[in-house]
């Protein structure tokens, strides 16, 4: 017998390594919802973004390309609408698609595909965020991360990230139960978004009050001085201000205090989703997909925030639950990964694998590894093509071996089985000759940095006159249905309280 289309749950948070959770061995921050889910499903160890910052990431998770193809280069870069995601082919099989919270779409498509967007993004859908690889390197555009959040994280009554997140949950929980409602033997494909744990790092006192700050280390790989470090960690940190700052140990300690409750708090709202799947009678069919768009370097070799390939900024947790026919429950997979590889897994899993829609794709199908199934071959690749540099970086993974090449920078080569905190670049070694060999044939450079610097020349053209006169944002408002879902009249009363009724499973 034929199985039907499972469901497809996206859960996605912004800004969070899998080194801080305790599904990948941290023992001090609290996530019970998210060890939970591990538990149940595959956990993959080595899980990489296409591109440590937000837009590129997200744009190549939902097409399966990298960002030099897809040309969303940094959070300022256009998503073209023609650009065809997973979401696009699942919608085109017959499934229910629904975006709530963050997807950071440039550009006045703000759906992809998505049949339904039930909030509006967090960030800005302009171009006012775009690099300019031509200015000098200590210029700061008023818009690059600062030290802010660093410094003076709190203890908040209610923060804009919380309210955020807060009205994310509402509705992923509603749309699962309209869904078994309205829709009931549909397939569906709900991606439910938090901002969470990205900075500004402001919670309510119940999520900091879960941790004794006795309790939190300092980074295990201290500040480098600033001479040994690499060109690029000593351009983000110029571009942050970070040294500047002369943090004490007792703020770094702070600030991961203030990181490690948000991990709480977003915890909290990804087990009302799961509940609530739970609850519609829908957990059973449904693959949950669990992951982050980059991660988050908390201090680790004197960084912040994300923007690098070292492991605390490239590597994402990546957890997949799901039916036992198509996913192993307490299943850890070693080999090295890619979220470029979920497009093809999905669509693969959701029998919408066509031959156009897998043609010209940069990842490979997870699927075998969630049967249980041996190998993997396929390198894993990524770049980041942003602020900090001012050409192109790329990094290039393929068992224990990283490579990195930015031109201009010294290249970086870590054997990360002997040394995890990369702190041994062993470039020029013979064991690195294969990834480079691999770099080369996949990157024209020289093309890809005119490609960027003309997409910023172009944007750099546009921005003054968006900016004058009458603003007209890309901004996504979501129709209200209050007068369909509520009573608003006697006749209708029986009927709407009739059709509004889920019955609890079971």
């Amino acid at each position: 017998m034929t199985r039907r289309p499972p469901n497809v749950l996206l859960v996605m948070v912004d800004q969070l390594a899998a080194s801080w959770l305790p599904a990948y061995g941290h023992g001090v921050v609290q996530a019970p919802s998210l060890t939970a889910l591990a538990r149940a499903g595959t956990v993959f160890d080595a899980a990489y973004c296409a591109a440590p910052l937000c837009a590129p990431s997200r744009a190549s998770l939902l097409t399966g390309r990298l960002p030099s193809r897809t040309r969303v280069y940094d959070n300022a870069a256009e998503m073209r609408a023609s650009v065809p995601t997973f979401t696009h082919a699942l919608r085109a099989a017959g499934y229910a698609t629904a975006l709530a919270g963050k997807m950071h779409f440039v550009g006045p498509d703000q759906q992809h595909g998505f049949e339904e967007r039930l909030t509006p993004d967090v960030y800005p859908a302009g171009l006012d965020w775009t690099p300019d690889w031509r200015a000098p390197l200590g210029e700061r555009l008023p818009w690059y991360h600062t030290m802010e959040s660093v410094v003076s994280p709190g203890v908040s009554a209610a923060s804009m990230q919380v309210d955020y997140d807060d009205e994310v949950c509402f509705h992923a929980v509603r749309a699962l139960f309209d869904h078994a409602r309205r829709r009931p033997g549909e397939p569906f494909f709900l991606a439910a978004s938090f901002t969470s744990p990205h900075d500004p790092w402001e919670l309510p006192r119940r999520y900091w009050d879960r941790y004794d700050p006795a309790t939190i280390d300092l980074p295990a790989v201290p500040a480098i001085p600033l001479e040994e470090a690499d060109p690029h960690s000593r351009r983000l940190r110029a571009m942050c201000g970070i040294d500047e700052a002369s943090l004490s140990d007792e703020q770094i300690r702070h600030a991961r205090h203030a990181y490690f409750a948000a991990i709480s708090y977003v915890d909290e709202r990804i087990g009302e989703v799961l509940g609530a799947l739970a609850e519609s009678g829908l957990e059973e069919d449904t693959l949950i997909v669990f992951t982050a768009d980059h991660g988050e370097m908390l201090g680790e070799r004197g960084l912040w925030y994300k923007m690098a390939f070292f492991e605390d900024s490239a590597r994402v947790p990546l957890v997949v639950r799901g039916p036992a026919d198509l996913v192993r429950a307490g299943a850890r997979v070693a080999a090295p990964v890619s979220q470029l590889d979920l497009a093809p897994t999905l669509l693969e899993l959701c029998g919408a694998a066509s031959p156009e829609a897998l043609a010209d794709l940069d990842g490979t199908s997870l699927a075998p590894l969630l049967h249980g199934e041996d190998g993997r071959a396929a390198p894993v690749l990524a770049e980041y093509l942003a602020e900090g540099v001012t050409a192109p970086a790329i990094m290039v993974r393929a068992g224990a071996l990283k490579y990195v090449r930015c031109p201009g920078d010294p290249d970086q080569l870590y054997d990360l089985a002997v040394d995890p905190r990369e702190l041994h670049n062993i470039a020029g070694d013979d064991r690195g000759a294969a990834l480079v060999a691999e770099a080369d044939r996949r990157w024209d450079l020289a093309a890809l940095e005119r490609d960027v610097l003309a997409s910023q020349r172009e944007r750099r053209l546009v921005i003054p006159a968006l900016n004058r006169g009458r603003h007209a944002a890309w901004d996504y408002a979501p129709p209200t249905d209050g007068a369909m879902r509520y009573v608003r009249s006697k006749a209708d009363l029986y009927e709407l309280q009739r059709r509004s009724r889920l019955d609890a499973p079971g």
